[in-house]
């Protein structure tokens, strides 16, 4: 048989559909961790970036106060040493009366200082610019020599070894602005600041205290010197006024006070008045007043409280810088402390949370698909039995207002739209079925007197050979269309009756099949294995088989033989029908393969109810077990193979052959169901012999002056019966006829249908047509093909009408 029904396609190319790119979907699982990572590593990159720069802050503190101890502290005291001995210095300049060793003293104070600071200053400095101040600190010192020597020999200028002196103090005073100038500290920055401004308010009254004793006994200075005295007068004042006191802690504060209120620093400042306002012009510079003389006694007193003030800042600043660096260290620690404890309580929130959000949707899924699964199809099932549903093992709305719930209540309103739809379908499926059954059983009944009808005829007008062959005719037709009835039945939910109570051998039962095409004389059956069929399933797969045997009649070439074979498999019973049709796309295969394995909804069925014999075959193919597989033949066609399960089959038993042959008992061998036989009209040239032993020869109508025909044997499908089955649906029953009746004999055309008697028993040789009781004739020699060029057009045309017409079906059930 060849599957191509309307609708189908014959193969060819197709332009194969682009793919459709499919967007990835992160599952919430996914989404949960990454909403909580997300700002977890963000929070823990801050943290250790924090982390990082605090802790980088507190070990530039560390090194700040490691140098500020290290290498400070002695430049500080060569700071001093400088400032003393460029005094003493200037004295001896000024010719002024220096105590004996009073400059030797110096020198060798300042030789210790600059010793100290020397090897502090070997390991090096922090900052470029603190190096390279301590590389010209270093330089200047080794200049002091050669302009101690030009102090003693008072060669060059006293301003030359004054500038000097004040040269290497200002790289000292830098040295410190730039080593305390880079924290990121900005309260360390503010107070080194003020100890930068400290040393240098110092340098300021150390250089007016040189310019003093510049004057020497003679008081006189040059207009450049009073001009530095009086600069510095105002830069100490200033200093000290705006930068230095204010930022003063209360400590330092307190000291500063106690210096600014004591005599020697009031007889600083009245002595730095008394200079700046009673000073006299003289021709080469500035003479002095005679209060200057107290100003060395006056500067011994608040040169050390001085020095002790400066010291104390000094030491508060790195005492600062060290406990803001314990500080830092401290806010390292608990920051990470608390980090980490955030992120903990976040990874276990994030967990909790997690959990709880995905083992409600585990329920919930868990949940659905129980209901999908196994809910659902068995309320569906009950419903299409006709069975009542218990609204309790459905979902119902909680009214929950979480998003969990709302999927829930949703789903339950989903379920119910669903069942009610499954409700109203079973109810109009019920309907439907129920009117289906009736209008079969109805036609059914009358199609089984139409058969009964032309049976009579048949037996009445037998002599008439013309009339004969229409009836025939007539016969096969009502005998297809109480198939197409049947499959109505079918498709309805019902079941096919089967009358048959003893097994059928496989040879008459593909016998039977074919008899119920329409063009049964293509068809060739060869039943390769003697075995039978239990009775139940007979009709069953004699429906079954018929459907696809009509299917492959119709769709091949109309002179083409339709092959079907029987043979026994490991699974059963193998039925394999061939035929040489058109091709068939293996989409096409695909596509017919799924009908037959899946029962369609009554929408499907309307939308293919000109194809509707694959559906029967899946209908039948379902209840009996088997399997149906459609695929391409060897010969380009169709083959269909049945696979029917081996509990249908039964040994043949010895004796007479059942079913198919029991009325050969009775004096006749029994026909194919339905009068499949040829009329004499028929072409010569029809199927060959059949290859099984139990072929048999066509009837022959009755004629004049020979034995009357046969009668039909009782009927096989008997009249439908509509009842409610389990689901409401028709089940079909049959009212079998009394088998045990013996046959009549048919009426002759005279009897006008009186009673038939009863057969009488069969006695060999006695029983035999008038043909076979004459000698053979000797067999005559089969002549060559004598047909006509416009013979063989004819059947071309034929063959070419019937492709052309199952194209433009394909093309008509095209999409």
């Amino acid at each position: 048989m060849s599957p191509i029904e309307p609708g189908t396609a014959p193969e060819g190319p197709r332009t194969p559909p682009e793919p459709r790119r499919r967007r990835r979907t992160v599952r919430l699982r996914t989404l949960l961790v990454l909403l909580a990572v997300v700002p977890t590593v963000a929070m823990g990159t801050q943290v250790a970036v924090t982390a990082d720069r605090l802790l980088d802050q507190s070990h530039h503190l560390r090194a700040d106060v490691e140098a500020g101890e290290r290498i400070g502290a002695p430049l500080y005291r060569l700071l001093g040493a400088m400032q003393a001995e460029r005094a003493a210095s200037a004295a001896r300049w000024s010719g002024a009366s220096v105590p004996e060793g009073e400059l030797d003293e110096r020198r060798a104070a300042t030789d210790r200082a600059a010793a100290e600071f020397r090897r502090a200053a070997a390991q090096g400095a922090r900052s470029e610019g603190a190096r390279r101040r301590l590389q010209e600190v270093t330089e200047g010192l080794d200049d002091l020599a050669a302009y101690r020597e030009r102090t003693d020999l008072r060669t060059g200028s006293a301003d030359s070894t004054v500038v000097y002196y004040t040269n290497v103090i200002n790289q000292m005073i830098r040295f410190y602005q730039d080593e305390f100038s880079h924290t990121e500290d900005a309260e360390l920055t503010l107070e080194s600041r003020v100890v930068v401004t400290m040393y240098s308010a110092s340098e300021m009254l150390a250089r007016q205290d040189t310019i003093l004793a510049l004057a020497g006994p003679s008081r006189e200075l040059s207009e450049t010197q009073f001009s530095d005295f009086v600069n510095a007068v105002g830069a100490h004042r200033y200093l000290y006024d705006t930068w230095v006191v204010p930022q003063l802690p209360p400590a330092e504060s307190e000291l500063y006070a106690q210096l600014v209120g004591s005599d020697a620093w009031q007889a600083k400042v009245r002595i730095e008045n008394t200079v700046m306002s009673e000073h006299k012009d003289i021709e080469f510079g500035v003479r002095l007043p005679r209060e200057v003389g107290g100003w060395r006694a006056a500067q011994t007193a608040w040169g050390a409280r001085l020095d002790e003030l400066n010291t104390a800042r000094s030491q508060g600043l790195l005492a600062r810088a060290d406990a803001k660096a314990d500080e830092l260290e401290s806010e390292v620690t608990w920051l990470i402390t608390a980090s980490a404890g955030a992120l903990l309580l976040v990874a276990a929130g994030v967990v909790v949370t997690t959990r709880s959000v995905l083992r409600r949707l585990g329920r919930l899924h868990q949940r659905t698909v129980t209901i999908a699964e196994e809910t659902l199809p068995d309320v569906v099932d009950r419903l299409q039995r006709g069975l009542p549903v218990d609204s309790g093992t459905l979902p119902a709305v909680t009214g929950n207002r979480d998003e969990v719930g709302r999927i829930s209540d949703a789903f339950a309103r989903v379920v119910a739209v669903s069942v009610d739809g499954h409700r109203q379908l079973a109810a109009e499926r019920h309907g439907f079925g129920m009117f289906a059954a009736g209008i079969a059983s109805r036609t059914g009944n009358l199609v089984s007197r139409q058969l009964t009808l032309t049976e009579e005829l048949q037996d009445a007008f037998g002599h008439d050979e013309t009339l004969l062959a229409r009836l025939m005719r007539s016969d096969q037709l009502t005998v297809g269309m109480r198939r197409q009835i049947e499959n109505l039945l079918i498709l309805a939910g019902g079941e096919i009756p089967d009358p048959h109570t003893d097994p059928m051998r496989v040879a008459d039962l593909l016998r039977e099949a074919a008899a119920e095409v329409e063009d049964f004389r293509r068809i060739e059956r060869q039943a390769l294995d003697e075995i039978s069929v239990e009775p139940r399933a007979i009709s069953q797969i004699s429906h079954l088989l018929a459907e696809l045997l009509d299917n492959a009649t119709r769709f091949s070439p109309p002179r083409s033989k339709v092959v079907i074979r029987a043979e026994l498999v490991t699974d059963g019973l193998s039925v394999e029908i061939e035929d040489r049709g058109p091709r068939v796309t293996p989409a096409a295969y695909e596509e017919m393969n799924g009908r037959l394995h899946s029962a369609p909804p009554y929408a499907v069925l309307a939308e293919n109810a000109h194809r509707l014999g694959l559906f029967v075959v899946g209908h039948l193919a379902d209840q009996l077990g088997a399997t149906v597989t459609l695929r391409r033949s060897v010969y380009g066609g169709t083959s269909a193979v049945v696979i029917v399960p081996a509990e249908h089959l039964v040994p043949t038993g010895p004796g007479p052959d059942r079913g198919g042959r029991a009325a050969a008992e009775h004096g006749g061998e029994r026909e194919p169901a339905r009068a499949a036989v040829a009329p004499p009209s028929a072409p010569a040239d029809g199927p060959a012999a059949e290859p099984e032993a139990d072929s048999e020869p066509a009837r022959v109508p009755a004629q004049p002056g020979r034995a009357p025909l046969p009668r039909r044997a009782e009927e096989d499908k008997p009249e439908l019966v509509p009842q409610a089955g389990a689901a409401g649906l028709p089940v079909r029953h049959t009212q079998q006829r009394a088998q045990a009746a013996p046959p009549v004999r048919p009426a002759t055309p005279g009897t006008g249908g009186a009673a038939r008697p009863p057969l009488p028993e069969r006695v060999p040789q006695t029983h035999m047509v008038l043909q076979l009781r004459e000698p053979r004739a000797p067999e005559t020699t089969v002549a060559p093909d004598t047909a006509t060029p416009e013979e063989v057009a004819d059947a071309w045309s034929d063959y070419e009408h019937g492709t052309q017409q199952v194209e433009q079906e394909l093309r008509r059930d095209q999409p």
